[in-house]
């Protein structure tokens, strides 16, 4: 594949803050287009319009430009293969499910949720798992086992039915493979007729997916390994449309600082940590979480603690610039298992980029957080004060919890022997 046509896409779903993991996936996705000369884009799946929150798609796009993740075409930014946000698209959806149904790879379900329980439960008796599939499609009204005029009926009727995909009436294996799992196997016999149109009208994530990632010739699809298994239907629905799949990559879960399970904002809350990039009201408790942002983290930082949380370089090297990783970035470095995150580390990044700054380049950073708490001195004085303290702090705002910095001592407490102990030949120059 030549470098001109990589094309990878971010895709979140406007359902709440953008998680530290959605983060890496833009990150990794961001750092393979570079490294291979392609396009970064960004598309909101907002097709699920009952899990919508307001605000969610704007907290993203601040998010990655605080991050200083550039995103070269989608919402906002443009482009020719728009629109880029997935409620906007409807049509092309309802043009790629009448296709399926035509080609008998996809039909129309009338079934009740009442009458789906029965079913459920009835097999539930016979110590079975209900799966709406070969084996039992022809027993539930759909327009594969009924008659023509029967759905005809039901249509002129009105009566609310679904689209769902027809896997094979004979089990088969579905093998692709994944950029950083190898060979993935898996029998079509264990997925189900999935839902394509729901009784709405609108997508389901399977079929919107596929279709917009075609539509925006997307080359590769990196995303969390929560969605591997949904990544053999997604081969399926490929090969019913007659198109080309994107190569895969599903990428490892950042977990628990324990170790034990996916990382949540639970455990952020639990373990003092943000797990957000940004801070993030929610729109109906107004509850505040905090981010990295606000929690003094600089956004190189950040994303060089998370470009390591599942990715190695093959060296010792821990410290990349964006640029840096951009040069350095391939997937098969990317490791299978999930990655446990570590607040201690995450803070020793924040200190390295310190470390790696002159007092200088900081000193108009610090003037600014001194002028919210209001207090004033100037850069000089600043560049001063970060000369003797750079080495001492995690974060800026730490500084100021060394009151002796900017408070005078009390007459009675001068220690004149102390002093005498202290005093170096270059103490007068931070004094000036």
């Amino acid at each position: 594949m030549t470098s001109e046509n990589v094309r990878v896409r971010f895709a979140p779903s406007p359902t709440g803050p953008l998680h530290m993991g959605g983060v890496r996936t833009a990150l990794y996705n961001y750092l393979f287009a570079r490294s291979k000369g392609g396009k970064f884009l960004l598309r909101i799946e907002d097709t699920d319009q009952t899990r919508y929150v307001e605000g969610a798609e704007e907290y993203v796009r601040e998010a990655l430009e605080w991050c200083g993740i550039e995103i070269d075409e989608g919402v906002v930014a443009g482009g020719e293969f728009g629109p880029y946000r997935q409620s906007e698209r409807n049509s092309f959806y309802r043009e790629a499910v009448e296709k399926l149904i035509e080609t008998g790879h996809a039909y129309m379900a009338f079934d009740t949720p009442e009458e789906l329980d029965a079913m459920r439960k009835e097999a539930e008796g016979r110590k079975e798992v209900f799966q709406y599939d070969s084996k039992t499609r022809g027993g539930c009204r759909n327009s594969l086992a009924l008659s023509v005029e029967e759905v005809e009926g039901l249509i002129e009727a009105e009566t609310p039915y679904i689209i769902r995909f027809m896997t094979p009436d004979e089990a088969e294996d579905i093998v692709f493979t994944d950029e950083i799992r190898g060979e993935v196997c898996i029998s079509s016999g264990v997925i189900d007729d999935k839902v394509l149109v729901k009784a709405d009208g609108l997508p389901t994530y399977h079929l919107a997916n596929v279709v917009d990632d075609h539509a925006m010739e997307i080359s590769h699809v990196i995303r969390g390994e929560e969605w591997l298994p949904s990544a053999p239907l997604h081969v399926m629905l490929y090969r019913a449309f007659g198109w080309d799949s994107p190569k895969f990559a599903h990428l490892p879960l950042i977990l628990k600082p324990t170790g034990n399970g996916k990382l949540s904002k639970r455990d952020g809350d639990a373990g003092g940590f943000p797990v957000f990039p940004i801070e993030w009201e929610d729109p109906d408790s107004g509850k505040v979480s905090k981010g990295y942002l606000e929690a003094g983290y600089n956004p190189q930082a950040f994303l060089n603690m998370l470009l390591m949380l599942g990715w190695n370089p093959g060296d010792e090297r821990e410290i990349f610039s964006l640029e840096e990783a951009a040069n350095a970035f391939s997937l098969d470095r990317v490791v299978k298992s999930g990655a446990r995150f570590s607040p201690d580390k995450a803070k020793w990044f924040n200190e390295q980029y310190l470390r790696s700054k002159t007092p200088a380049s900081l000193s108009s950073e610090l003037v600014n957080l001194a002028s919210e708490r209001g207090m004033n001195f100037d850069s000089g004085e600043a560049e001063a004060i970060l000369t003797m303290m750079l080495e001492r702090v995690s974060f800026l705002h730490e500084i100021f919890d060394a009151k002796w910095l900017f408070n005078a001592p009390k007459s009675d407490d001068f220690n004149a022997k102390l002093v005498r102990k202290k005093w170096k030949a270059e103490t007068p120059l931070y004094m000036a």
